[in-house]
Formats: C-alpha cells, structure tokens, sequence
C-alpha cells in the first residue's frame, strides 16, 4: 500500500496488515481508494527514512507492464554482497488504442455520409501535409500518454528515485528474411533468429498450433513446406512439438488438418494477422524514454533480451508485470535475484473522459437522440466511484462501484457482480473519475518449471521471499 507523510510527501510504501493497524488505531486517514494510498497524521518525511524504490516498466501495445521494487544488500555466492529484488506493487495498464482507431472511423465515415447526403461540394485536399516532428496517430499517442499519466501518479505515491524501461525494438525486415539454423524452440539462439523466435512465442502463447500441446519442445515448422515452394517469412511459420512436426512433414495443412476445419481455420487466420503490435511498439518506443526522461528522474533503458535472459534465470513465466519486475540488471553470478513476486496485480484500464459528440447515433449514422450538455448531475458524473446503501428492495445492502449518471435521480451503478439502478440519495462519493477504472488479477501462478529457484531464500534481516 502506498504512504503519504502528514504533508503529502510520499514515504516507503507498506504492507496491507500495516495499512490496516494503522487506519484501525486511528494514526492514518485513507487519501484515494484507488490506487489505495493512506495517509499519516502525525509522521513527516523529515523523521522518517525513506531509502526509495524503483519504477520499471515493460511497453506493449496493448498493455504495459509497471512494477515498483526496492533492492536490498544480501550475502550471494562466495560471501559477496549480491542484490534482493524484492517486488512490492505491480500493475497493468491496459490501453484502449483499439477503441480509439474504431471511433475515428467511424467518425470518418459520419463525415463522408454527411457531405454526400448535402451534396456540398469540397475541394479534395493532398495527402503530403506535412505533420510536426514526433506527430503520432491518436491511437498510439494516446498508450504514451496513458502510461505517462500512470507514472507520474506513482511517483506523487511512492519515493522513485530511478525508472526502468525495457525498449524493445523489432526489425520486421527481419521477420521476412532467411531463417537461421538450429529451429528447435529453446536451442541455443543463432544470430537473426531471435526476434523471430520471441515473436513466434508471442504469437502462439508458447504452444503447439496443431494440438495445444505445452510444457514440450516445440520446434518452428513451416505451413507450407520449402519442397513445394513454401518461403521463410513469418507468415508461413509456426511453433509445432516433434510428433505434430514428423506427421505433418511436407503434407499442405489443408490435408494435415482436413478432419479439424476449426483448427484449420484458426490456424490460417492466425497466420494472417499482420503485425500490428510490433509497429505499434516500435512506433512508441523512443518517445515513451523522452517523455519518462521529463519527469526529472533518471531513466535508463534495457533491451528485451536482457529482460527475457533475467526471466528465464529466475525461472518466471511471461507477463508484462513478471517482465516489469525482470528489467535491469541482475547479475545471476554474484547472486543477485529477485526474492519477493506480488500475488496479485492492480488492473488499471484506461477508458477516457467521456465523449464530445452532441448526439447518440444509431447503427446508420443518424442522430438518434440528443445528449445533454452537463457532465455532473445532482453532484455525480459518471465513472464516480461510489458506495451505495440500498435499506429496501431486491438489492438491499451496502455497494461499491461506478456509476453512469441520468438526469433524473436514478443513476446505473456496476458493482463486480451486478448492475441496477439506484437513487442519488442512497450514494455518497468514493473518488472522482479520473478516466480509469481499477481491479485486481491473479498473477501467472508460479508452479512446475515455472517454480522460481529463489522460494527459499531469505533476505539479511529475516524477510523471506515469498512468492
């Protein structure tokens, strides 16, 4: 849980049965619900210690992986002082550039039905304007800035003193070149192969596409086979274990799966999708380090190879939080490791402000009814988080959640389970919308080979390293 000082200043943040003594014995006062964050009456950040943490990120083009750790001295191999990683809260954003693109097309074509529909005519306009330097399309400027807004909310919570980005970048010439020798997964990794490697990994959640099988060796087969013309390109590959990979051989996938049509068509479609994500990433990544470098913290940036060594040292499966915890340094020969993996992860999904059209249209594109201007209604708007006390009726009790305001006193509150409606006089006001919503996730359970090598270790002072 994250602390204030009594003036506001972040301290080290703390364990919930902390968080909880402290609010019950009548010491704190809780200062946002969520992320939660307390805050102390009568301790100040000049009598208290705060080593600091730090802040490490892993992009995506979906979502991003944050972590807040802090590093602590320890007694590692041949009686060196190594480095504990401990990891203390781990989030992940999730973004809404999908979102963003479909509105803009279908804003687009509200445009093109009106100006044919009024017969107005209008000078067509050339292509080649020019665009300010670092110009990005909505969709992709909006995951810079929703990871920004994220970021500099942690460090008004907690003490950062350094941020750790992992900046990966993907050559998708790459991906239609020649693939290298030695196509079994988990061999030693040639030179060239290892974008293609990860990727396909990505692409095909570590799992054989012809039967689901995982934990196994899988090797890189190509759908259509080199004998009958088939090309290297990563739209003709796929992960395959060795009995999938000897039965099909050279047979075309048409015939290999003739008596699957499902798997075949799930097989093909997955080949085909384009590689959206890598451009995204790619596209961001640069300005994400520029803009993490303007907070006035020190930034340092890692490669993905880096992050996916540290990983698989420490025997972590993937996911953008277990990657956020994994990006930096970590010398596995002087002992270092990460000892402590947060059970559970905060989602936090971006879903915006609300929307500046005047009217609600229908499926056609034509005005359906009429929106009304104000945003706040009898002291609400929507996205509020809200407790409601309901003494009456099929939903008597006490519940939490966000609300979609109304004119009239009876506002739509969505709790986790269920959704009604309720009036204004039984609500009172959590939090304000901010434009995000909060939940929490199981993280990837840890278990098999994924069983890290450090469940047993404990940290100089007594602190085990749970996981």
């Amino acid at each position: 849980m994250f602390v204030l000082a009594k003036g506001g200043e972040p301290l080290m943040p703390c364990h919930p049965a902390r968080a909880r003594e402290l609010l019950a014995g009548g010491r704190a006062v809780v200062a946002r619900r969520a992320p939660f964050t307390i805050r102390l009456k009568h301790r100040t950040r000049e009598g208290s210690a705060v080593e600091g943490v730090q802040l490490r990120l892993d992009p995506g083009s979906k979502a991003t992986g944050i972590a807040i750790t802090d590093e602590r001295p320890r007694i590692g191999r041949n009686s060196r002082t190594a480095v504990a990683r401990r990891g203390l809260v781990t989030l992940e954003l999730r973004h809404r550039g999908q979102q963003i693109h479909g509105g803009m097309m279908r804003r687009a074509g509200y445009r093109r039905r009106r100006r044919s529909a009024n017969l107005r005519y209008r000078a067509p306009r050339h292509d080649n304007r020019p665009r300010p330097d670092g110009w990005l399309p909505p969709s992709l400027r909006h995951r810079i800035d929703s990871a920004m807004a994220v970021v500099a909310r942690l460090c008004r919570y907690a003490p950062v003193r350094e941020i750790h980005v992992e900046q990966a970048a993907f050559d998708t010439t790459a991906f239609a070149g020649v693939m290298p020798s030695g196509t079994q997964e988990g061999s030693e990794p040639t030179y060239g192969a290892f974008e293609v490697r990860q990727f396909l990994r990505a692409k095909w959640q570590r799992s054989c596409a012809y039967c689901d099988a995982t934990g196994v060796p899988l090797h890189i087969d190509h759908v259509r086979a080199r004998s009958r013309g088939g090309s290297d390109r990563v739209s003709n590959l796929v992960l395959a274990c060795v009995p999938c990979n000897q039965a099909k051989g050279t047979t075309p996938v048409q015939e290999f799966l003739a008596d699957r049509p499902a798997r075949l068509e799930r097989v093909i479609t997955q080949l085909r999708r384009p590689l959206r994500d890598v451009a995204a990433t790619n596209a961001t990544r640069l300005q994400l380090v520029k803009a993490l470098a303007a907070q006035g913290v020190p930034v340092h940036a890692w490669s993905g190879g880096r992050t996916h060594w540290n990983r698989f040292a420490m025997g972590l499966p993937k996911s953008h939080t277990l990657d956020a915890l994994a990006t930096g340094v970590i010398d596995h020969e002087r002992g270092d490791a990460l000892v402590r993996v947060p059970a559970q992860i905060l989602v936090v999904s971006s879903t915006g402000r609300g929307s500046y059209a005047r009217t609600t249209p229908d499926r056609f594109g034509f005005p359906r009814l009429q929106r009304p201007r104000g945003r706040i209604h009898h002291g609400y708007a929507t996205g509020d988080l809200v407790a409601a006390v309901v003494p009456r009726g099929k939903w008597v009790g006490r519940w939490v959640g966000r609300i979609a305001v109304r004119t009239s006193v009876q506002h739509r509150i969505t709790t986790l389970t269920s959704r009604f409606d309720v009036s204004q006089r039984n609500l009172r006001l959590l939090q304000r919308a901010d434009g995000y919503t909060y939940g929490f996730a199981d993280e990837i359970r840890l278990s098999g080979r994924h069983r890290p090598a450090y469940s047993g270790h404990t940290l100089k002072g007594g602190d085990p390293g749970n996981v």
